[in-house]
């Protein structure tokens, strides 16, 4: 099967698990109809030459995160860096709602967002546009039969390349052993990316700004430790 950004092609594809859990309140499900549009972008149409331009500042700095989950962490950024613009993507309709509820009560305006596969909208981003790509926390897929599933993988980080910046970042965490060496072997394999560590301490503590997530809370009180990988893009 060829890589066509079908729908069937996009649907086999997808490092994402379900779609949608308990329905939506009419609360939930009016911001979804009435706020998401404004919100959206929409990888259908004719891509943006400038980013910055979906946004009704010129943010300073342009940050995707895939896969938000709850929204903690990236309605954490976008209140404390007002200057910057944020892009999260989160195709679990439930979630989103959540975001969407969560921007509406903070009345912040620096994000946009994105409900389907994560790969659809990379593809459509122009060249160089991001300061800083997240991925926290991704579905770790632990059984080995489903490992072709993983956000990462060397046709993705193809695609993260291709839309950071010249020395922009690449923010990878998890508290999945497997999927941390798995990260790391991936990307010390592709001629893209610097890994930044020198030392343990600097993937034993969160990167800057951070703020932890209910999945995160979870993952200490089972016992789990976090793990936070940065990367640069090479010259």
């Amino acid at each position: 099967m060829s890589d066509n950004g079908s729908t069937g092609f996009r649907r086999w594809e997808a490092f994402y698990g379900r779609r949608k859990a308990k329905g939506l309140s009419p609360k939930q499900q009016h911001r979804m109809d009435a706020l998401l549009p404004a919100l959206r972008l929409d990888p259908q149409t004719t891509p943006v030459a400038d980013l910055t331009s979906v946004f009704s500042h010129q943010p300073a700095h342009l940050v995707l995160e895939i896969g938000f989950g709850g929204g903690e962490h990236l309605l954490h950024q976008a209140k404390n860096n007002p200057g910057s613009g944020f892009v999260g993507v989160e195709p679990f309709i439930n979630s989103m709602a959540k975001m969407l509820a969560s921007i509406d009560d903070a009345g912040v305006d620096n994000i946009r967002l994105y409900d389907e596969d994560a790969t659809a909208l990379l593809d459509w981003l122009p060249e160089a546009c991001l300061d800083r790509v997240d991925l926290l926390y991704p579905d770790p897929w632990p059984k080995k039969r489903h490992w072709k599933r993983r956000f990462v993988s060397q046709r993705n980080l193809d695609r993260i390349v291709r839309v950071l910046k010249p020395g922009g970042l690449f923010h990878f965490a998890s508290d999945i052993e497997t999927y941390v060496n798995w990260t790391l072997e991936h990307c010390e394999r592709h001629a893209g990316f610097e890994w930044l560590a020198t030392c343990c301490k600097d993937w034993e503590e969160p990167f800057p700004g951070w703020t932890r997530t209910r999945y995160e809370a979870k993952a200490l009180r089972e016992g789990r430790t976090p793990c936070y990988l940065r990367f640069r893009k090479s010259a």
